[in-house]
């Protein structure tokens, strides 16, 4: 199982949260991820993100990384956008 937490933070307080999880397993690790945040999107009702490179080098050092409104061609009303994944079972 794969499984990512995504939550949004608005002045350092926690304001929506959820776990993804995805029980596919004949899909690779990043089409786990990128589905994983597309279903997170949806759920909180948010234009998907932009992976920049920071996003990408986060992410791939620490399996976390933070969407800023730099990610988003939207306005967002949060701080930011977190996501991590929390269990990967191969």
């Amino acid at each position: 199982m794969f499984r990512v937490w995504g939550k949004i933070i608005k002045q350092n307080r926690l304001v929506k949260d959820m776990v993804v999880e995805i029980e596919e397993y004949n899909i690779s690790r990043t089409q786990k991820v990128y589905q994983a945040l597309d279903n997170m999107c949806y759920e909180f009702d948010l234009a998907k993100p932009i992976w920049l490179e920071l996003n990408k080098k986060d992410f791939i050092q620490n399996a976390r990384t933070r969407f800023t409104q730099d990610s988003f061609i939207e306005e967002i009303d949060f701080d930011y956008l977190d996501f991590q994944v929390i269990e990967e079972e191969y």
